[in-house]
């Protein structure tokens, strides 16, 4: 056998003897390729922060509140739609909250020191800080620490896709920012008071000002104009008798992916909460063949911030343009009363709390058939109350009947027609447009029984039979 250039052992050339182990080449070791390291986690670590005020209840005098926990829960849920890795969760229990740090400086101390032990750079807080808490409690816990409105705008500017949807959640992010200029970086210069503090002056801070309410101007001029734009496309939708229905809801309450349902459109589903921010608006056949528009709006939450629903003003002035509210509720949530309690809460603010409203109470399908039962025995499946599945398609032809029946809009009356077998284009209408009951033909002519529109009504009086 050739001997192999480069390879020195001779145990390589040599014939394999299998009958003596002793006689057997040691050949070296294979090389093994080192295992790859598990996908390193990239989201940014955050330590949640709670604050709940001892409400002293009977047999529990020093214990957190329920309604605080959901709320840190749902702070939870919140960040890790803003794409969070959450890496621990405080929760404080406080006679009062402290002005100057809403925690207390012992607390700020432990703060620093469960942020600095887990690597922590960033701090939520689940309460709406003040620019002097929020500038006390970033000096107290050397990390960066943002409040649950923040939070809440920073998800808004994640899943603004539409150009309004973006000049509203900038328009919010600026009025939040600017009474929050102060103290915030080294760079700026303050002016201080006593010897040697003389200098010149707030003036980065001031021009910082000056640009902010200048960009405030130009957004609120630009959304005035966008808003200007969507009252004349309502307008053209209202010269056609078309009724708006607008669904309303607790975020994450199921509204998209019913809305799909209902109009087959391809709204964007997400168990994230605030997935839906732009509004979208679909045309719908009813039972009795009305068309009607509906729109899916942004979804409620827990003490959402006034200045976020002033600059969403043009998205929720669909709700208070809406003949008819649809409010989705998350069935299977244990806390659904207190969210709806929210909702109707935000329906009052926009003065739509007397309109025409259908309950519709989703995801009947993640409840077990006792549960259904004991639901439908204390709900009833009558009056306001629908029960609906937008996975499964439960209850949405029950759904539908009801809108038609509860729609003030273009209200359906019956009518007698005679009307000439040769008016083709008068009879296709009818039956595009209502629901014929009874026909025959008598002397040349259709004799109808149907229902119409009452807009439809109108233009066939000429044939209408007293």
């Amino acid at each position: 056998m050739a001997k192999v250039a480069g390879c020195p052992q001779r145990a390589y050339n040599s014939v394999r003897d299998e009958s003596d182990p002793s006689k057997v080449p040691a050949y070296p070791p294979k090389r093994t390729r080192m295992k790859t390291s598990q996908p390193v986690d990239r989201r940014e670590r955050v330590l949640l922060l709670g604050v709940s005020l001892k409400h002293r209840p009977r047999g529990k005098p020093d214990g957190p509140s329920v309604t605080s926990r959901d709320s840190l829960n749902e702070l939870e849920e919140l960040a890790q739609s803003a794409g969070a890795n959450i890496v621990g969760t405080l929760l404080q229990v406080r006679d009062g909250l402290d002005p100057a740090t809403l925690v207390g400086r012992g607390k700020l101390d432990e703060i620093r020191a469960e942020a600095q032990a887990r690597s922590v750079p960033l701090v939520i807080v689940d309460h709406n800080l003040t620019p002097v808490q929020l500038r006390n409690m970033e000096k107290g816990t050397d990390c960066r620490v943002i409040d649950r409105t923040q939070l809440i705008l920073d998800i808004f500017a994640t899943h603004a896709r539409t150009r309004e949807g973006q000049l509203q959640v900038e328009l919010a992010q600026l009025n939040y920012l600017l009474p929050r200029l102060t103290g915030r970086g080294q760079e700026l210069s303050r002016l201080g008071g006593g010897i040697g503090t003389r200098g010149p002056g707030e003036q980065k801070l001031e021009t910082d000002r000056r640009r902010i309410r200048e960009r405030v101007g130009k957004i609120k001029a630009a959304i005035e104009t966008v808003r200007r734009q969507r009252t004349t496309r309502r307008r053209a939708r209202q010269a056609v008798p078309l009724g708006m229905i607008a669904f309303v809801g607790y975020t994450n309450a199921g509204k998209s992916t019913l809305f799909n349902a209902l109009t087959h459109a391809d709204v964007l589903t997400s168990s994230k909460m605030f997935a839906t921010l732009d509004p979208t608006i679909r045309a719908v056949r009813l039972p009795s063949k009305r068309r009607v528009l509906m729109s899916d709006t942004v979804g409620f939450l827990r003490d959402l911030p006034p200045d976020l629903i002033a600059a969403f003003r043009a998205t929720l002035e669909e709700v208070q343009e809406a003949a008819l509210i649809l409010h989705v509720s998350d069935i299977s949530n244990p806390h659904h009363a207190e969210q709806d309690a929210e909702v109707l809460k935000v329906l009052h603010e926009l003065g739509v709390a007397d309109r025409p409203r259908l309950h519709v109470f989703n995801k009947m399908d993640l409840l077990s058939e006792e549960d259904k039962k004991v639901l439908t025995e204390s709900r009833g499946n009558g009056g306001c109350n629908v029960f609906t599945s937008a996975v499964t398609g439960e209850g949405l032809q029950d759904l539908l009947a009801r809108i038609d029946s509860a729609m003030p809009v273009d209200p359906i009356v019956k009518l007698r027609l005679r009307m000439p077998l040769a008016d083709g284009r008068h009879l296709s209408m009818v039956q595009a447009r209502g629901r014929v009951l009874h026909s025959e033909v008598v002397d040349g002519h259709f004799l109808l029984e149907a229902e119409l529109p009452q807009s439809a009504a109108r233009r066939l009086q000429e044939f209408v039979l007293e």
